[in-house]
């Protein structure tokens, strides 16, 4: 009888726990008892040589990869668990994010009358640079594998003046999701294109036999064999160097061109092949020459886009963008300002009217359809230094209704910014310099040195938040990033001491910390 490995276990751990029968007379001493109370331990322990009330660890072979939560199953506490693995404090502002994604589920679960009336609630972060504003925003993106477009509102100005008209960010979140969709369907087709690449590129190195050849392989079966053979080295790569000859496809003139017109450079796309076929004609090829990996390596790409269809990409990516996409609107308080000016100011108010509709619910024109925006989720952000969001419109200000104050950073924030995230700046030097065989000790006094300095110098000069950990961590690791490769001793150690050496001077001299830190 031939057992797989499940069953050859199954098979093992019968015999060894199930083989005896219970009897009437002694059921206490069975393994087929389920009330453990009824078991008297030490009996229990005599008879099956084990004492069951402890639990069965069995270990197999092989590692557990972490998988993603699903999105549905997030609650909000989790949502927030999940935040604070790459974002250190910030509480409000994390809660307000992971309510406003749990709305989306809940949106979804009801009858399409209620749901398409269910408008997402906008957000105004407000708080100074380098606070956690953008990297939440972020962070809640990509736990909801939801199309996301960060967008400067300074960039923009009123339709007529020279510059990008609001209607781009959707044009762009769209191309973000199409890239998005294109991918995930790429790595559902991904074995099946490469099994096919590996298919064409095995006719290429063995030719099959062809009408009118005197030698070429007669018998099918020793053709198989040698394909097979083939097949083998290529998948060990024992291959990789040949070089082979295959057909890729020519670059020419461009199949498009873009034309600017009052609604933007994106709004138009004439694909002038379709227009001109017989000045253009169709794709044409030639032969190149190149290793047996790149070959096998471009003719996967060429099967994958054989086998992804562009328009189920184009439906499924709209689809997406109107139901879960996520728009970060950064520096919101650089349009903040009525008109009462003029020069550089004279369109603040212009550029806050033309984003309210698209806030408010529009269609947009993109080259893959129509899209609406009604579901779209807007996240604004701005310091407010100067201006105030009262500053903003009022129909603007009515569609943020949500309002969240960012907390500045203390010394002990700074502190767990070093080590707490997964993706710490403390673990990224580590990890870098392990590249060059360089192990790093960073302790934990020049870790509270670092984060008092960094305290220190937001305090006395401009506030950065925590980009200003960088400029403190690259200052302080400027000597052994530089001389990393040659040193002899590949053990550096960082105390607070040394942190102190490197950066007293210059965080004592306001002018040096300004230009320097």
């Amino acid at each position: 009888m031939r057992l797989t490995a499940r069953g050859r276990f199954n098979e093992s751990f019968s015999r060894r726990f199930c083989s005896r029968r219970p009897s009437v007379d002694k059921l206490w001493q069975s393994d087929y008892v389920h009330d453990v109370s009824l078991l008297p331990s030490q009996a229990k322990t005599e008879q099956l040589g084990f004492d069951p009330s402890i639990p069965m660890v069995i270990y197999l072979s092989g590692t557990v990869e972490e998988t993603p939560p699903r999105l549905d199953d997030l609650t909000p506490r989790q949502i927030v668990q999940e935040l604070d693995k790459y974002v250190v404090g910030q509480a409000a502002a994390k809660r307000a994010v992971a309510i406003a994604l749990r709305n989306r589920i809940r949106r979804q679960k009801l009858p399409p009358d209620l749901a398409q009336d269910v408008i997402p609630k906008n957000i105004i972060m407000i708080g100074s640079t380098g606070v956690g504003k953008t990297e939440i925003a972020r962070r809640l993106a990509r736990l909801a594998n939801s199309p996301f477009l960060k967008v400067e509102a300074s960039k923009f100005t009123e339709v007529g003046y020279v510059g990008r008209d609001v209607e781009s960010i959707i044009r762009d979140l769209v191309d973000i999701a199409v890239d998005l969709v294109r991918e995930e369907k790429i790595a559902e087709v991904e074995e099946k294109a490469r099994q096919n690449a590996e298919e064409r590129l095995l006719d290429i190195l063995l030719p099959t036999r062809r009408d009118g050849e005197a030698n070429v392989l007669e018998d099918e079966a020793a053709f198989q064999r040698t394909r097979e053979k083939l097949r083998q080295q290529l998948r060990e790569g024992k291959l990789d160097n040949r070089l082979v000859e295959i057909e890729v496809k020519e670059r020419g003139f461009p199949s498009g061109i873009e034309i600017i017109t009052p609604q933007g450079i994106e709004e138009m796309d004439i694909n002038l092949r379709d227009m001109l076929p017989g000045i253009f004609p169709g794709t044409r090829t030639k032969l190149r020459t190149m290793s047996v990996r790149e070959a096998l390596e471009y003719l996967t790409q060429e099967e994958e886009q054989k086998l992804v269809d562009m328009d189920q990409v184009a439906r499924l990516a709209v689809e997406r963008v109107e139901e879960s996409g996520i728009v970060f609107l950064d520096e919101i308080d650089k349009i903040a300002g009525r008109e009462n000016s003029s020069g550089p100011d004279v369109s603040r108010e212009g550029v806050q009217r033309d984003i309210l509709p698209i806030i408010e619910g529009t269609t947009v024109n993109t080259r893959y359809g129509m899209v609406r925006t009604d579901h779209i989720l807007f996240i604004a952000a701005g310091a407010f230094h100067v201006s105030k969001p009262s500053d903003l419109i009022p129909e603007l200000q009515g569609r943020f209704p949500i309002r969240v104050n960012l907390d500045p950073l203390t010394k002990e924030d700074f502190k767990r910014i070093l080590t707490e995230p997964r993706n710490s700046l403390i673990r990224q030097y580590v990890a870098l310099l392990a590249t060059e065989g360089v192990t790093l000790e960073i302790t934990e006094d020049a870790i509270e040195a670092v984060a008092d300095f960094a305290f220190t110098v937001n305090q006395n000069t401009e506030n950065i938040g925590a980009r200003r950990l960088h400029t403190v961590m690259e200052k302080v690791l400027d000597e052994v990033s530089f001389m990393a490769p040659d040193l002899e001793d590949k053990y550096f150690r960082i105390d607070g001491e040394y942190v102190r050496k490197v950066l007293s001077d210059i965080v004592q001299n306001e002018d040096l910390s300004k230009y320097i830190l």
